[in-house]
């Protein structure tokens, strides 16, 4: 049984209600705010009736969990938006009706209670089979996390992954639970970009996963929708063009070039101190000069950066300029992204590439499975 009560603003300002949830003669009441969401809370230093709190949720079908609030010896049980809309039709019709008192009491702007009440009396079934990730931007990139005190619930995650075909210290790190702490699971972009591409080479574990990455990051706003489908874009394309038979025309820095690719590959070399280097080489034609094109890439300094580099010949027709010019067209037509160009005094010109030139590398299928290959075994686990 639910029973709300009491819609009211805070001392803080803030539009608060408790709600009663009781079952087989046991009764917790939870506190209810309405702010940017519906978020339904409880919290003690109590741990065992916290995680009472958190099983009579989960009988009124809301996934609980408890969690540690900060370093205190306190802890709660949270439940938000979606998560409460999942939820029994008894729960979901008492916190509609907390939201509908709210708006009465013009404590809540009528069009976000639409929002929720749209949800809370329709119901959301979420998918199944996974745990509720955070889906955030940060710094404009897309995060995914999933949290837990529970080591079980931690590794229990990790090897879902694992078992998916994502690899740990690669695609997703790892942080143990410890003394009561929250552990995570935090996949990174390069491992939703994974996931998407395994999506489409007939895994339907990660297909299920990237659908349900993107539902939840929809429910986030369009900002974070539109982040979180390009990476997912960018995954599923990558091997799904060939160097061969490429042909591009277009305009840089106002000069038109026209691009033909004749064929490419990609090898592992070795560079100094043992440096695991990609070397990619590309036979192209441009502007009717035909020649390879070596673009070498290492990973740099203390971060572990991404970086290629090549030189524009001495001996190629026009001088170095020209070649320079030729080489950082081929780069752009076939990434979308414009090299940068550093000239040292009159004796070289070093044509350089990042993370997002290699990403748009692997697009092609020449080039893609030498790529992930190389970013694994030359990523810091």
């Amino acid at each position: 049984m639910a029973r709300p009560r009491g819609v009211r603003l805070t001392e803080r300002g803030l539009v608060a209600a408790d709600l009663t949830i009781s079952e087989a003669g046991v009764a917790i009441k939870y506190n209810v705010y309405l702010r940017d969401k519906v978020e339904l809370q409880f919290q003690s230093t109590d741990r065992s009736r916290v995680e009472l709190a958190a099983r009579l949720l989960r009988l009124a079908g809301v996934d609980a969990e408890v969690t540690k609030v900060g370093n205190r010896n306190e802890w709660q049980v949270v439940a938000t938006t979606d998560m409460l809309a999942a939820g029994h039709k008894e729960l979901r019709d008492a916190l509609a009706e907390l939201v509908k008192k709210a708006v009465e009491k013009r404590l809540v702007e009528a069009g976000r209670a639409e929002r929720w009440l749209k949800k809370l009396e329709s119901g959301l079934t979420l998918e199944k089979g996974w745990p509720k990730y955070s889906i955030m931007l940060n710094d404009g990139v897309p995060v995914v996390k999933f949290g837990s005190i529970s080591r079980d619930n931690i590794e229990q995650e990790a090897q879902r992954l694992e078992k998916m075909g994502l690899k740990r210290g690669i695609h997703f790190t790892v942080t143990t639970p410890e003394g009561g702490k929250v552990g995570y699971v935090y996949i990174r972009r390069e491992g939703l970009a994974y996931a998407a591409y395994l999506s489409v080479h007939g895994n339907k574990e990660a297909a299920r996963f990237v659908e349900f990455i993107l539902q939840r990051a929809e429910e986030k706003g369009k900002e974070v929708y539109e982040e979180f489908l390009k990476v997912v874009n960018e995954g599923k394309a990558w091997g799904s063009l060939t160097l061969e038979g490429f042909v591009k025309e277009f305009e840089v820095d106002g000069k038109k070039y026209v691009v033909k690719v004749i064929g490419g590959g990609a090898e592992f070399d070795e560079g100094r101190g043992g440096k695991k280097l990609l070397r990619m080489r590309i036979t192209a034609e441009v502007d009717d000069v035909v020649r390879e094109y070596v673009i070498t890439f290492g990973r740099y300094g203390k971060d572990n950066v991404v970086e290629g580099f090549a030189t524009a010949r001495d001996n190629a027709p026009g001088g170095r300029e020209k070649d320079a010019e030729r080489l950082a067209a081929l780069i752009e037509a076939l990434t979308g992204v414009k090299p940068r160009i550093y000239r040292v005094k009159n004796v070289t010109i070093t044509i350089v590439c990042g993370r997002e030139h290699l990403e748009g590398f692997m697009r092609y299928k020449e080039l893609a499975d030498a790529i992930m290959r190389w970013l694994e075994e030359t990523s810091r686990r």
